[in-house]
């Protein structure tokens, strides 16, 4: 995997400027809470493990 090494430092300097500034203005929690409702959530589940019922005493 070849990484696009300019492209890459870019996207992180702007990742970085965008979360010191909602950090200044008070909003990095409203962000960071967006992202949690935006996110996948099956990857929260847990496989269901089955149950056997007893029947018979």
């Amino acid at each position: 995997m070849q990484i696009y090494w300019p492209k890459f430092l870019l996207k992180i300097l702007f990742w970085l400027s965008a979360e010191i500034a909602l950090t200044c203005l008070g909003l990095d929690d409203l962000a960071d809470y967006s992202e949690f409702l935006l996110q996948d959530r099956n990857n929260f589940l847990s496989p269901a493990t089955p149950i056997e019922l007893v029947t018979e005493i």
